[in-house]
């Protein structure tokens, strides 16, 4: 809870009593203790001034702390009900004043305690307390059904408003959860519409130079000799020209099943197609499978889970030292594959927020002439791609680096497109 807020509300407390006090004591001259009663109102009085000198930093009081504050506001008020009159002074119903305010602001445990609290301290007013303040000479005494009834209503009031307070303020919260989870991936989805249009921009503006690139790769192999030294440093030229515009082709087509024949694909191949470009770059990658059931799962050719799986195995090669282990676990139930390399691992600080934007940290930099581009915006839009399939993408740091991308078999089937 604010200090702030807190503060104010006990010095609104605090002025109520002192006004209440002095206008039965003074103005309409009652039988009262007029030296406990202000005294008690000192001591509330100056626990506040002291919490503003210890919480003058903070912006937030400790859970522990409000309730302690709110557990001494009961019985201070306790104690001036017990000066003047227990359950028949009119102000008693301010007993359940701290419940209500427990109820929105602190857990349900400790609002369950405070609750207690105020029973315990309603009981013991029904039974020892001071007379009511009344004119001099005379003596107000209800009967003890009066008292009786009231102390009922005071703990059915405390009950139910306690529990509605509590009820609303417990659905404001789930709200207001939802509601930033919501803004979180909203605003996710638009950083991916946004390169989703950078990348159909730069498809598009890297066409034309890359055909010619190509081009010229083509005609240059044709003309050197194939002995020549020359001819493979060309030869591999023009085959990561044409590795670069299937590249662009996948960025145009994401979002499309495209209509290649082999649009379904044991798990199996899906794995060797993801891996094959990564390989023969000093990196071994291994592939493993295991399942409760016989046969391997079939999935959906989806650019998006190709794409995606792609590059969490692009970035294990880039960090890797010497292996990259890409293994596939399968239920009933479940589908779930892991890459995992042996290189540094993630560090500790972006651990918790990789697959934001721009984290692009490993437990060791890296100089820039080294293997390894980060891991920032391409996890960004790996993790981001497969969430749209369904999956649930996480990350650890074992050995090395680990992403665990695990599916729900019935999405999977129900991406599958329908046999003729």
């Amino acid at each position: 809870m604010r200090v702030r807020t807190l503060l104010l509300l006990r010095w609104l407390a605090i002025l109520g009593q002192l006004t209440a006090i002095l206008f039965v004591g003074v103005v309409l001259e009652f039988d009262m203790p007029l030296a406990a009663c202000l005294g008690l109102v000192a001591l509330a009085a100056w626990t506040n001034v002291f919490l503003r000198i210890k919480f003058a930093d903070n912006r937030r009081m400790p859970e522990g702390w409000t309730t302690a504050v709110m557990a001494f506001d009961i019985a201070q008020l306790t104690l001036q009900l017990g000066l003047t009159g227990g359950l028949t002074n009119p102000f008693a119903l301010l007993l359940i004043a701290p419940v209500m305010v427990s109820a929105t602001t602190l857990s349900a445990g400790r609002t369950l305690t405070l609750g207690v609290l105020v029973l315990l301290a309603a009981t013991v007013l029904v039974i020892a307390h001071a007379p009511l303040p009344w004119y001099s000479g005379e003596h107000y005494s209800p009967p003890f059904l009066f008292i009786g009834g009231i102390w009922l209503s005071l703990v059915c009031s405390l009950i139910f408003m306690g529990s509605y307070a509590f009820r609303v303020s417990e659905e404001n919260r789930l709200l207001a959860d939802a509601l930033g989870a919501t803004e979180i991936v909203l605003s996710r989805e638009q950083n991916l519409h946004a390169l989703d249009g950078l990348a159909a921009a730069a498809a598009h503006e890297l066409g034309t130079p890359l055909g010619t690139i190509l081009m010229v790769a083509r005609e240059m192999e044709r003309e050197l000799d194939p002995g020549s030294a020359l001819y493979d440093d060309v030869t591999l030229l023009r085959s990561q020209a044409e590795r670069c515009r299937e590249i662009l082709g996948q960025l145009k087509s994401l979002g499309e099943d495209g209509d290649s024949p082999l649009v379904r694909l044991n798990v199996h191949t899906l794995l060797e197609e993801v891996a094959g470009p990564h390989r023969g770059v000093g990196i071994e990658i291994d592939i493993l499978l295991a399942g409760d059931t016989g046969e391997q799962p079939i999935v959906p050719r989806n650019p998006a889970i190709l794409y995606g799986l792609g590059n969490l195995v692009e970035n294990a090669v880039d960090f890797a030292s010497t292996l990259v282990r890409v293994s596939a676990e399968w239920t009933e139930e479940d589908l779930t594959i892991v890459i995992a390399d042996d290189g540094p691992g993630f560090t500790d600080d972006v651990l918790d927020r990789l697959g934001d934007p721009y984290i692009s940290r490993r437990a060791s930099d890296k100089s820039s002439d080294q293997r390894g581009g980060g891991l920032g915006l391409g996890i960004f839009i790996a993790k981001t791609l497969l969430e749209r399939t369904g999956a649930t993408v996480t990350f650890e740091k074992r050995a090395g680096a680990t992403v665990t991308v695990a599916w729900p078999r019935r999405i999977l089937r129900s991406m599958l497109p329908e046999r003729n």
